[in-house]
């Protein structure tokens, strides 16, 4: 089966910071601190039944786009997405000087 995006437009507080965010569709964690919430099986779906939170746990770089590698602190889920425009670099400094 082809894994398939649902575009979804939410707003939402983050379960970790309180940083309430206005979501465009393709926001899937908070742009203050990266955290996210483990909801899909395959982007936007919301099929998933964990709902546990998402903890950034590592950055790498892939040609000229961060990626953000984010481990459910529930069930141990890994999955990884793109650091966006809006994101707070400095949260993404602080979880590449965290892993060195």
């Amino acid at each position: 089966m082809t894994k398939q995006f649902t575009r979804k437009k939410e707003d939402f507080v983050c379960e970790h910071c309180k940083t309430e965010v206005a979501g465009n569709g393709y926001t899937n964690h908070c742009p203050n601190c990266l955290y996210s919430k483990h909801v899909d099986i395959n982007p936007g779906d919301r099929a998933e039944s964990c709902y546990g939170l998402m903890q950034p746990i590592a950055i790498e770089q892939k040609s000229r786009q961060y990626i953000i590698t984010h481990k459910c602190k529930k069930c141990r889920f890994v999955r990884k997405n793109k650091v966006s425009t809006k994101d707070k670099f400095d949260s993404v400094v602080e979880i590449c000087l965290n892993k060195v």
